[in-house]
């Protein structure tokens, strides 16, 4: 019988309340406080630490925002005074945390300041509300603990819901193993002119990163011997978060921008499927692995209370205004979706995938979807998430495979969500994809199979900042995929990122390349830009 990495309270509490509703009753909750551990009220709560105590910097992990507002922005930051070790460097103790908003980075015109307490049931991790901001404008933040300031980020809010803005720039990416390479991409987006980040998955990978960090081969430096296994418990994925997060390129990109993220399977375990992991283990092994997960995500990210998680079950996704130009509806594809068909793997379409009561949403999060469809008001209505929407054959003749991972693998979930766009009279459609480790730019056809039917969309899929190491302009599927899918009118398999910009009478992508990331310090290029009309989608080159 193989060991459970789990304490023995948690599997028992798992085991009793089944395989997936065991946090719905208030006798499961207290249960599984042991994995859930959220901070005491009064005397229970833990004791303060006196932070003239705190001898190393306590801010190794950088600063962040995220999920922009008009009037509010969520600030974060982790006290790691040693982000390799288990507990960061600080004992088990409430630690209190200043911090301060200003229109400039010198702090000389502070508009917010505050304090906030970092909770050790929370991995001293904060997450600040700041509130009463004016609208579409750049601020700047820190925080203070002793004797300790962090380093400043900058942000911005939103504009306002009414407003007539003329133009938003967003970076859309995705896939950052550390051991297939350097953060260069990050280095380089910290760079740009952008408005905020979305980051649509894959923020984390659970496998193993050996001594030299893989594909990066250290030379000054060996990594502990505990991140070279799989991350299984709220203390692997703690600790994998410290590693990744010390990170000098990914802090600098967090610090320039806001942040919106979105997760896909690898922050938890490749190509889970809701409940279902990927390997033959127990149910509720799963379910623990999966609270653990999540609980460690939101630590590290910058997401706001109503993201918070309880046991196995967080709701993640949400809708973003940016005046009247865009709205934003971040998806979770991930967390409600139906087991793949086939076993997984690019198979051959059949029943079992083309079963009209597979989700890829799940009913609830598909009604939210088109319900805020039918409400928007926006010029461009932008689906950040997770796998391709669009068709993908990988060869051009009739003995072609599908993904059963993208949405392929879910044809009947894709069809309502597209026939619920038009219905709404959606015109201009935009999907954000991660996943995949290349560029791709298609067109959202109503038809598939007829290249001449109505173009809905586009979808500008962006490759990895480092999975799947360095990558090459033209891998080999090239050819097929590009003679497979008329509708796929760019591809490109170097690691980047993707630039959009939005405006009111078209959109802009432009995909950004590395030439490689095993080495520190690659240039930036453009690979490829497109544009989309309002009203007559399709992208054509730029």
């Amino acid at each position: 019988m193989t060991h459970s990495p789990h304490p023995q309270e948690m599997r028992d509490a798992a085991r009793l309340f089944g395989r997936r509703r065991f946090l719905t009753v208030t006798g499961a909750a207290a249960a599984l406080a042991f994995s859930v551990n959220l901070p005491a009220a009064g005397t229970a709560s833990a004791a303060e630490l006196d932070t003239r105590k705190i001898k190393e910097d306590p801010f190794t992990l950088g600063v962040a925002s995220g999920d922009p507002l008009p009037s509010s922005v969520l600030l974060w930051t982790r006290l790691a005074p040693r982000p390799y070790e288990a507990g960061s460097g600080l004992p088990r103790a409430r630690v209190e945390v200043s911090w301060e908003i200003a229109h400039d980075a010198r702090f000389s015109r502070v508009v917010r300041r505050g304090k906030a307490t970092a909770h050790p049931e929370f991995d001293h991790s904060v997450h600040i509300e700041a509130n009463g901001l004016e609208a579409d404008r750049v601020f700047y933040y820190r925080f203070r603990t002793g004797s300790w300031t962090s380093p400043v980020g900058r942000t911005r809010t939103a504009p306002a819901r009414g407003a007539r803005n003329g133009v938003l720039r967003l970076a859309a990416v995705s896939c950052q193993a550390y051991h297939d390479g350097y953060f260069t991409a990050y280095r380089h987006l910290a760079e740009e002119d952008v408005d905020a980040v979305f980051h649509l998955g894959d923020y984390l990978y659970e496998y193993a990163v050996d001594a030299v960090g893989g594909a990066r081969k250290y030379t000054d430096r060996r990594l502990p011997a505990h991140f070279n296994h799989e991350t299984i418990t709220l203390e692997d994925y703690r600790l994998r978060y410290g590693l990744y997060k010390s990170d000098p390129d990914l802090r600098a990109a967090h610090a320039a921008h806001p942040f919106v993220v979105t997760w896909d399977d690898h922050e938890t375990e490749n190509n889970y499927a809701g409940d279902i992991p990927e390997n033959d283990v127990p149910p509720q092994e799963f379910l623990l692995r999966r609270a653990a997960a999540y609980r460690a995500y939101w630590e590290n990210q910058p997401l706001r209370v109503p993201q918070r998680p309880t046991g196995p079950d967080m709701k993640l996704y949400r809708r973003l205004h940016f005046g009247t130009l865009a709205q934003f509806d971040i998806l979770d594809t991930r967390q409600y979706r139906s087991d793949q068909a086939y076993g997984d793997g690019w198979q051959r379409p059949g029943p079992e995938s083309e079963d009209p009561a597979r989700t890829m949403t799940g009913a609830a999060q598909e009604r939210w979807l088109l319900d805020g469809w039918r409400a928007s008001k926006a010029t461009w209505n932008v689906v950040p998430q997770q796998v391709v929407l669009a068709r993908r054959r990988d060869v051009p003749t009739d003995a072609f495979k599908l993904s059963m991972d993208a949405w392929d693998g879910y044809p009947a979930s894709r069809a309502r969500v597209l026939n619920g766009a038009e219905a709404a009279g959606i015109d201009n459609l935009m999907v954000l994809t991660g996943d995949v480790h290349v560029h791709y730019g298609f067109d959202l056809k109503k038809d598939f199979d007829d290249p001449a039917s109505r173009t809905l969309g586009t979808e500008i899929v962006t490759t990895s900042i480092t999975s799947g190491k360095d990558g090459s302009d033209r891998p080999g599927s090239w050819d097929n995929l590009m003679r497979a899918n008329p509708h796929l009118k760019f591809f490109n398999g170097r690691r980047g990122y993707a630039l959009v910009t939005l405006g009111r009478e078209r959109a802009r992508a432009d995909y950004r390349t590395v030439s490689a990331v095993t080495t520190p310090g690659a240039p930036v290029t453009t690979a490829g830009s497109f544009v989309t009309e309002v009203g007559n989608q399709g992208l054509t080159p730029a």
